[in-house]
């Protein structure tokens, strides 16, 4: 055991200065077998606290603040001596040690606050701001030092001291020995204990860990209408019930609660699509014990005829003004078919009748419940008639601080023949922070747009009839066609269902690239960004590579995305509109699209990691075939298409070929770069920082 001691050796008023104190600990060590060094400054000279260490060991490992000089003062008498001590000291003697910390990959570092810090007390108002000013500057060097494995908690100890043994009995203070604290404290410092960020409250042998919590909380705004103090106070209870309380783990959870806030109250700024069909109270919750992945959650049965897939067509916008649309309007037309995106109808029946509420584990507000994604992908086209079987399964529950997202697994059947599959992302406001993974390999993947590449444009305008028209097809969810439901969600009008903005895009698709044939259709898949008004303008953007047809939706009236991230298969290889900038069969395409997952899900900590833009140009037999842009030093992070336009770092080419053996492991990027088979130019020291990205071969 090597220590230093320090104790400026202070009496209990604060006054005077002696070696007692430091020696007799010192004294204590020595005698079971230690090493230590006493040192008598002042902890506002931080610096020297840190040489006299580093010149007896060499080295500086842990550092444990521990000051308990207090005095009582009412608040208008708050004397700078308090901050000085407790709060600046403990920084200045941190700030010395940090830097070596850092170079040397290693740290520990114990911050003592108190419960008076943490609850305040009467007539310590300059104690306690000092102390709670601690736990703030603990949590600070906690995020800032956990890449340099510099982890930093906090403590809240209560021990005899010298101090506590005028104001306790002589038995309470025997009691309360600074042994009862100490293991606690070594734990911490212990280069295998991972904990960081931590505050725990610890005396006479119990230890307890203390978190923030916040209410649910009610949003008393409400579109283009003023906020009142009335509106808080009719909604105080709401805004006061833990009952569904949340634990956010950090400022950027705090923050991204605003923003979704923000996104409900403003029509034009919602980021994903509300599908609850019922005004349920209560708040949302995941148990992740009791949620079991792979679980099947519910069947149901779905029996239709040409009715219901005529309604579909009418609902999605088709029209006997256009003659390609009668063969989805007409049974007796001799090609009559199913629009294929009607496989998401016959699949979320299971979810309409109850199967979100089945899953074991998940209490569901579902006025808190957003459709974030969809995939379907069709295995025979579908038929006109029928009963179809669809059955449900758990494929994830990922925890997104704010909100849980539930990954829902949808096959449907008929008869004992799988005929097509479908994954619902379902974001759950509320019901994270339970301390579940993030990311996914079970996610269906989007693909970022390539804006260069678009070779194809269809407008159509939405009718004031599309919503009520597209519910009869089975969401009912009041808020596509109740006026006053809308407004409780900040709406100034029914919205279009995200399906139903879905389904357009699919049959401009089908009709721009597979001349309006069901049986070329193979898979979709998109991310509902913002909402639809009926009556709007739907603008589909689209372009080719290969058998894939990458597209993105906009509200043409005001040129915002409401389907982002989306592409359609098709069966049937054209050589036609293929994008000349794309990189059709390229096999780095899939990891491409896992970075982008990647960004999605972790892109502020990328960026906080990396903080850089990465260009690369992925070649095909000598020719350039595709150019991507990964920009982690701005925003939250993004991956497009195309060259970053001089803004990158570093920029990379290598061959599609080439690039998948550095991304599996099997080609060394050292050997590929001396080689020639991976040439860099820029920044080429800002390459390392790759592996944060490229990391988990296996996935990629």
């Amino acid at each position: 055991y090597v220590a230093q001691v320090n104790d400026l050796g202070a009496d209990t008023k604060g006054g005077g200065k002696s070696s007692a104190a430091a020696d007799k600990v010192v004294e204590e060590i020595r005698a079971k077998g230690g090493k230590a060094v006493a040192n008598y400054d002042s902890v506002e000279d931080g610096e020297k606290l840190i040489q006299t260490a580093l010149d007896s060991f060499g080295r500086i490992g842990v550092c444990v603040c521990v000051l308990v000089f207090t005095v009582v003062f009412v608040f208008l008498c708050t004397p700078d001596l308090i901050q000085r001590v407790h709060l600046r000291g403990s920084f200045l003697v941190t700030r010395a040690a940090w830097n070596h910390m850092k170079n040397q990959k290693f740290g520990r570092i114990i911050m003592t606050t108190s419960a008076a810090g943490i609850y305040g007390n009467f007539g310590q108002a300059n104690y306690s701001a000092a102390k709670l000013g601690l736990l703030g500057l603990a949590n600070t060097l906690a995020i800032e030092g956990r890449k340099y494995n510099v982890y930093c908690n906090t403590i809240a100890p209560v021990a005899g001291s010298r101090l506590t043994e005028t104001v306790m009995p002589p038995d309470v203070v025997a009691a309360l020995k600074a042994e009862y604290v100490a293991p606690l404290v070594l734990w911490l410092c212990h280069e295998d204990c991972q904990e960081n960020g931590g505050l725990f409250e610890v005396g006479a042998g119990w230890i307890g860990k203390l978190r923030w919590e916040r209410t649910k909380g009610h949003t008393v705004r409400q579109k283009n209408k003023a906020m009142s103090p009335e509106a808080v106070r009719d909604h105080w209870d709401k805004i006061c019930d833990f009952t569904a309380a949340t634990r956010p783990s950090g400022i950027q959870e705090s923050l991204q609660s605003i923003m979704t806030v923000l996104s409900q109250v403003e029509s034009d700024e919602v980021g994903a699509n509300p599908t609850a069909s019922a005004a349920a109270t209560g708040g949302s919750a995941i148990n992740p014990v009791s949620t079991d992945v792979g679980q099947k959650v519910s069947t149901s049965l779905f029996t239709f005829n040409h009715t219901q897939c005529i309604l579909y067509a009418l609902g999605v916008g088709m029209s006997t003004k256009d003659p390609d649309h009668l063969r989805f309007l007409y049974e007796n037309h001799p090609d009559f078919g199913c629009l294929p995106t009607f496989g998401v109808i016959a699949s979320q029946a299971v979810l309409m009748e109850g199967g979100l509420s089945s899953v074991p584990g998940l209490g569901i507000d579902f006025t808190q419940v957003l459709h974030g994604e969809q995939y379907l992908e069709l295995y025979k086209p579908l038929p006109t008639s029928g009963t179809l079987r669809s059955e449900a399964t758990v494929a994830d529950v990922l925890d997104k601080g704010s909100g849980a997202v539930l990954l829902l697994d949808v096959n449907t059947y008929n008869g004992d023949e799988l005929l097509c599959f479908n994954q619902f992302s379902v974001f759950v406001v509320g019901a994270g922070g339970f301390g579940g993974k993030r990311t996914s390999d079970r996610v269906k993947v989007g693909f970022p747009p390539n804006l260069r590449c678009i070779s194809k444009l269809h407008k159509n305008r939405t009718s004031l009839l599309n919503a009520a028209l597209y519910r009869l097809s089975g969401d009912w969810n009041p808020l596509h066609i109740d006026p006053s439901f809308a407004a409780m969600g900040g709406f100034k009008q029914p919205i279009l269902h995200g399906l139903c903005s879905f389904g357009f895009a699919a049959r401009h698709v089908l009709k721009q690239f597979a001349g309006n044939d069901p049986s070329r259709f193979k898979a979709i898949k998109a991310r509902f960004a913002k909402p639809v008004l009926p009556g709007q303008s739907l603008q589909t953007e689209m372009w080719k590579e290969g058998n894939r047809v990458h597209l993105q939706c906009k509200v043409k009236e005001t040129d915002v995305v409401v389907l982002a991230g989306a592409y359609v298969d098709l069966h049937g290889e054209s050589d036609s509109d293929v994008c000349p900038h794309a990189g059709g069969g390229l096999q780095s395409e899939l990891v491409f699209a896992e970075i982008g997952r990647r960004i999605e899900s972790l892109g502020s900590e990328l960026v906080r990691k990396v903080n850089a833009v990465f260009g690369w140009e992925i070649t095909k037999d000598g020719k350039t075939a595709a150019q991507w842009t990964i920009d982690l030093k701005s925003g939250s992070g993004s991956l497009h298409r195309g060259a970053g336009g001089g803004k990158a770092d570093v920029t990379f080419t290598v061959s599609d070929q080439d690039f998948m053996e550095v991304v599996q492991g099997k080609l060394n990027p050292q050997k590929a770069f001396f080689s020639g088979k991976l040439k860099i130019r820029g920044n080429i020291m800002l390459s390392q920082k790759l592996e944060v990205i490229l990391k988990d071969y296996a996935k990629l």
